[in-house]
């Protein structure tokens, strides 16, 4: 989640960037310093970047250096950096300003880019010894994170790693766009980024860094006490271990903290963390509801403390095992079971709890990953780094946003608050990471969970009441299930309307964070493309001032804006076609195939399947039936049972039903039966990554959950198989078909959105039975409805994750003229132009 909380620094009910941000400090004010008359510079959302004008062009990779700096240090850092590049011609980047640094050096931030601060771009190894050696004294009174990626150069806050400079792709292994360098023969290969470090095999290291690989292998842990036999869990801040005591052979837990990293809104580290920890550990010592503490040592510049293992399951766990509503086959007695057993285990947390407090501690942190039951019923809170004492009256530094409690509640009124929030929790899951929105909105969630479960109710009043405070509804709005179709769609169309921005250049309508991706705020998925074009399917529009905005925008494209159909130009193409500028869209494609277009993967989201759909639909057969033959020629590569990680992803936007969907098109303009062949062989790759699910419903397989949804989920699939067997009968998928769709017989969803969420499965043509769970996530705004984007932090517009995809699915079923996705309209007969059929392919 941590690239989302980024983007929750400038604006309280949309995801922004910091170039938005009226915060005075957002900044590093190095920024401000002018530059030589022969430098340039470009700024992103997080990085600033420096090059000289009247150098020769870097070459596309190489050993790079990044510097580290904790908070107070950076701007020395950076000053220092600045003062040695400039004169001597050396391009570098460092990170604008300190809430980034904060963000990336957090606890939640990614392991494999975490203290990066600087990056320096030597032209060869001569140039990356002598700025190392000049660096590392210039720097010497610098401190900062170790860079897990890198290798640490001497003791100082410099470290290298071998990588790319120039921005190049090329296609993972699991059918990703990714960045890439070349290997030793020549070709493109993934940049891989990971939290360890590594050589190149097609490079060596050079020999000066020898002895400093040495130094880094010499750091073992044979010296200490404790055998390591598993990772239970890594953050930023250091791993959690379990582990076996040497001398006593008892199971321990060993906690990690690294200096400088892991940071928390309070600035503190680590290492300051997890002392911390072991004093309130030492203080709770004897209490059930605590580990208990064993040990406490460092190795290197690493802290490990040592506790009691507590071999129990997280409530988490626990949840998402026993929640009824996510089963299509939920009865009354599923749901009368649960409730019994939450209530019973909320009045287990809360004893645990209490127990804390009757010796004056705050826990700060409770959320259901933080709470363990074993089998013997014990309830054992873990991870006391943010506690503190009931005197303090003080707020937690680091807390889940599902459970932090706004600024006016400090001590045992936190843990209070988060009590609140999980006896509402354990009902209507992620739910209360809304509430920052619009607090009101508990009240109706209350509602909401006595509706659904025999839950007694002065148990969820008394939990509302805590949350809400002094806080009441003032401006209810038109709720899906009650409301009428017109009172819906003009709500959320005042809303959509009331957030544009059309003096902004980057975005029109606030949506989702990949909106602020190089031509993101114009495409279909996330940009003003999509709006428009759910707007359009409701019958709302038109709107010539909007449209003119996409239009000056989408035929001057930046650099690095994608190509495909709901990433890319032609999603806009196609919009641009449907509200009837068609020459401005005839432009837009000729634009893309101006561009290396038939070496991007098969995806529908953002590759050839999603083009060469677009392509036929303006006539464009013939490159059209190139895209074909490309996307046929992949599906002689076996797919895993397993979606996503390093495999490819299933599915209808990312999976071969993309490219299923495309060969169906092309054998309705050509009546070429070897495409039905081919789309059969593409949907059974997605069908092989699905699994059926307990209540018998079949989903995506990711190893580790079954997904539903539009994109990525059964959702998407059984749109396309539907429309196969228009074509050809198939006991076979009719029977998946069948087992697909079960799973859109849900009651709940964790997010409303149409690509990963209920509105993707309204839209698939669930019925009008989940319309009325739309409330779970409604919310005002601006005198219209809105709802959360991914990850429920902020507000969307867009049409993937927010407001305008509720808009397009409630269309799709409420509708006078229902809309459907592009290309997924009700299919023909049989082809409306045969031709001669084709060669197999």
């Amino acid at each position: 989640m941590d690239k989302y909380e980024l983007y929750c620094l400038v604006d309280q009910h949309f995801y922004d960037t910091l170039e938005h941000s009226t915060a005075e400090d957002a900044d590093f004010p190095i920024l401000r310093r002018s530059l030589p008359t022969d430098w340039s510079t470009a700024l992103t959302d997080t990085w600033c970047y420096y090059a000289p004008d009247n150098e020769p062009p870097l070459p596309g990779q190489g050993w790079k250096i990044h510097v580290s700096a904790r908070v107070e240090d950076a701007e020395k850092a950076i000053g220092a950096v600045w003062d040695y590049c400039m004169p001597r011609g050396i391009a570098f980047k460092f990170l604008r300003g300190l809430p980034v640094l904060v963000m990336v050096n957090s606890k939640a931030a990614s392991r494999a880019s975490s203290g990066k601060l600087i990056t320096i771009y030597p032209r060869d190894e001569a140039q990356l010894e002598l700025v190392l050696k000049e660096l590392d004294e210039l720097l010497r009174d610098v401190r900062g994170p170790y860079i897990l990626s890198d290798l640490r150069y001497n003791a100082g806050p410099l470290f290298v790693r071998y990588g790319g400079f120039a921005e190049r792709h090329c296609l993972s292994p699991s059918g990703e766009r990714v960045l890439a360098v070349e290997d030793g023969d020549g070709g493109l290969v993934p940049d891989v980024r990971g939290a360890t470090f590594s050589v190149p095999p097609w490079t060596t290291l050079p020999a000066f860094l020898e002895s400093q690989l040495a130094a880094r292998n010499a750091v073992t842990t044979t010296e200490v006490p404790y055998d390591i036999e598993s990772v239970l869990h890594f953050s930023n801040g250091g791993g959690v271990y379990l582990a076996r005591d040497k001398r006593t052979g008892e199971q321990v837990v060993l906690k990690e903290a690294r200096p400088h990293a892991g940071l928390d809104a309070a600035g503190r580290d680590a290492v300051a963390r997890i002392k911390h920890e072991r004093d309130i550990l030492e203080r709770l010592s004897g209490l059930a509801a605590a580990p208990a503490l064993r040990d406490y040592f460092t190795l290197g510049e690493h802290h490990f403390l040592v506790m009691e293992f507590v071999d129990g399951t997280p409530l988490q766990r626990r949840l998402v095992h026993r929640y009824p509503l996510t089963r299509a086959t939920c009865t009354e007695q599923d749901l009368a079971e649960y409730t019994t057993w939450a209530v019973e285990t909320l009045e287990e947390v809360a004893r645990a709890v209490g127990s804390l407090h009757e010796r004056e501690v705050v826990f700060g942190d409770l959320h259901p990953d933080n709470i363990l039951l074993t089998d013997d019923g014990r309830v054992a809170l873990i991870d006391f780094e943010v506690a503190t004492l009931a005197g303090d009256r003080a707020r937690a530094a680091l807390a889940h946003p599902a459970f932090a409690p706004p600024a006016d509640r400090q001590g045992l009124d936190s843990d209070r608050y988060a009590l609140a929030c999980l006896r509402l929790g354990l009902f209507a899951p992620q739910c209360t990471i809304m509430l920052p929105l619009h607090r009101p909105k508990v009240a109706h969630l209350g509602e909401i969970v006595k509706e659904t479960f025999p839950v007694p109710g002065g148990l969820i009043d008394e939990a509302v009441a805590t949350i809400a405070g002094d806080v009441r509804e003032t401006t209810p709005v038109p709720m899906p299930g009650t409301a009428t179709w017109p009172e819906l769609r003009d709500a959320m169309a005042t809303a959509i309307v009331a957030s544009a921005t059309p003096e902004r250049d980057d975005r029109l309508f606030p949506g989702d964070v990949a909106q602020f991706r190089p031509g993101g705020g114009l495409n279909l998925a996330h940009g003003a493309a999509g709006v428009l074009f759910a707007l359009a399917g409701a019958g709302l529009g038109p709107y010539p001032d909007y449209e003119r905005w996409l239009r000056e925008r989408a035929l001057s494209p930046v650099q690095g804006s994608g190509l495909g159909l709901y990433d890319g130009l032609h999603g806009i193409a196609y919009v641009l076609g449907l509200l009837g500028h068609s020459d401005d869209a005839n432009e837009l494609i000729d634009i893309c195939l101006r561009e290396k277009w038939d070496l991007l993967e098969s995806a529908l989201i953002s590759g050839l399947s999603g083009i060469g759909l677009n392509l036929l639909h303006f006539g464009r057969t013939n490159l059209a039936l190139r895209a074909v033959d490309i996307c046929a020629g992949r599906l002689d590569t076996p797919v895993p049972e397993i979606s996503g990680g390093a495999n490819p992803r299933a599915g209808l936007m990312h999976g071969s039903s993309g490219p299923a969907l495309l060969f169906l098109h092309a054998y309705e303009h050509t009546g070429d039966t070897a495409l039905l062949d081919l789309a059969a062989t593409a949907l059974r790759q997605d069908l092989r990554r699905c699994r059926h699910s307990e209540d018998g419903s079949l989903q995506v397989n990711q190893g580790w959950r079954l997904l539903p949804y539009l994109d990525e989920g059964s959702a998407g699939i059984a749109l396309v198989v539907e429309r196969y067997l228009r074509h050809r009968r198939d006991e076979g998928f009719a029977t998946a078909l069948a087992e697909l769709r079960l799973a859109g017989r849900a009651g709940f969803f964790v997010q409303a959105g149409l690509f990963t969420g209920r509105a993707g499965i309204i839209a698939a043509g669930a019925g009008d039975e989940l319309v009325k769970g739309l409330r779970w996530h409604a919310l005002p705004y601006a005198g219209g409805l809105a709802f959360p984007g991914d990850q429920l932090l902020r507000l969307s517009m867009d049409f993937s994750t927010g407001t305008a995809g509720v808009l397009f699915a409630l269309g799709a079923i409420l509708g006078d003229e229902p809309c459907r996705l592009p290309f997924l309209e009700a299919a023909p007969e049989r082809p409306a132009h045969p031709t001669t059929p084709r060669k197999e392919v």
